[in-house]
């Protein structure tokens, strides 16, 4: 924090730190909400909402002034990694000759703020932009959405903020609700189905997926007279799992409606090398591969994971509560190797284990740990050569760290401070 005051030194700022005044209400001209705050919870932004105080965020100043073309995508699962890789093959397109548009620009949920480089950015220019649901669900308000969306996956979560599944799908269709229909909408072939308000006409539309049989990407398009195209474009990926395969998939798709060659795409994918704490390899010990996936905050999202490894895999889950069910979890987690279980959710997971591996004979290890750093050392002793252990906790962080970068961090601090 206080790093943060010396970088606002210079400016006219009034700070009141460590709560909420009501009274600055009264001469508030706008109030601007960080989307982690919950507004139907907050005393201060009810108060505000009564008092008629008009309510932005920072996503919303940025999408209500920005000129550049927007690409929008969001998911309960993979929306950083595929808003990474269509980045990546972006960027590429751009230094060729052929490339039509103008700047590349990678912001939203994915870490970086674009409001600062609002004056720089041009009609020509493409932004592409990671939305979560907070920022969805704010940007109702604007009746605006991205002129090119994508959607990774519509699945349980964030149900402590939104409260039922059917809140949390509708918060997300914001991100194709007010779109034209020159706009273009970008659907998996499955795992959407939660998404309420899905034109089935007079759009521009694609669907895609991961193609099992040659783990190539498969894309569904429709000509000018409304007949649908699958095609499966080959694919070689850095790195694992069949739902990085999907959300190559619809990166390829977002760069064919902006004109960008398969090929230029695909090699682009051939080189991307993943987003940290999202399945990132960490390092090699004594014949155990360790990967951190501290961004897995869901079971879905943990669950998936742990399906991209052939091996045998030791993980690492739990973490603080975001109210979603662990009974799916809990019969992914009942066969195979050791689970390191920890943070406030531990029992629930427990359980759930433990009912799913009723009358399933003999289930995995689970192993208990009261501490972070005894968890990853335990799980390196039970790993065998030619194993992977994976820390992906299906839970929020916000037991016992400050976010999940912090938890990632943690790991890799661990892992790689062993002697060879």
């Amino acid at each position: 924090m206080i790093e943060s005051k010396k970088k606002l030194a210079d400016s006219k700022v009034t700070y009141h730190l460590g709560g909420h005044k009501i009274s600055d209400l009264k001469a508030c001209d706008l109030l601007v909400i960080s989307p982690a705050v919950d507004k139907h919870k907050s005393p201060f932004v009810q108060e505000a909402i009564r008092l008629g105080v008009p309510i932005s965020s920072e996503m919303n100043l940025f999408l209500e002034r920005c000129r550049g073309r927007i690409v929008g995508i969001t998911g309960s699962v993979g929306k950083s990694t595929t808003t990474a890789m269509v980045g990546a093959i972006l960027e590429s397109a751009s230094s060729r000759p052929e490339w039509n548009h103008g700047k590349v620009w990678i912001g939203g949920n994915i870490g970086k703020s674009l409001l600062d480089d609002l004056g720089s950015i041009s009609s020509q220019d493409i932004v592409v932009l990671e939305l979560s649901s907070f920022q969805l669900e704010d940007a109702a308000q604007l009746r605006k959405s991205p002129s090119i969306a994508l959607v990774t996956n519509v699945r349980e979560n964030h149900l402590d903020r939104h409260g039922t599944l059917a809140a949390y799908a509708a918060a997300k269709a914001n991100i194709h609700r007010f779109q034209s229909p020159d706009d273009w909408l970008i659907l998996p072939f499955v795992g959407a189905e939660a998404l309420p308000d899905v034109p089935t006409e007079n759009r521009n539309m694609m669907r895609f997926s991961a193609d099992e049989a040659s783990h190539g990407a498969a894309i569904e398009s429709r000509d000018a007279n409304g007949v649908a195209r699958r095609e499966v474009v080959p694919l070689k990926l850095s790195i694992p799992g069949l739902h990085n395969v999907q959300n190559a998939a619809g990166a390829l798709a977002i760069a064919r409606v902006l004109g960008v060659d398969d090929g230029i795409a695909t090699d682009a994918l051939s080189r991307f090398t993943g987003l940290v704490h999202r399945l990132e390899f960490v390092r090699e010990h004594r014949g155990v591969r360790y990967y951190n996936d501290s961004k897995a905050t869901s079971p879905e999202a943990a669950m998936t994971s742990i399906r991209a490894f052939d091996q045998p895999v030791t993980v690492l889950v739990g973490g603080s509560d975001k109210g979603g069910s662990f009974e799916q979890f809990g019969v992914s987690l009942q066969t195979g190797q050791g689970r390191y279980l920890h943070g406030a959710t531990r029992d629930r997971i427990t359980a759930a284990i433990r009912i799913a591996s009723t009358g399933c004979g003999i289930g995995p290890t689970l192993l208990p740990a009261d501490n972070f750093a005894t968890a990853v050392s335990n799980a390196r002793e039970l790993a065998k050569n030619g194993e992977v252990v994976l820390l992906s906790p299906g839970c929020a962080s916000y037991d016992w760290f400050k976010n999940y970068e912090e938890r990632g961090d943690q790991f890799r601090g661990i892992v790689n401070g062993w002697s060879a």
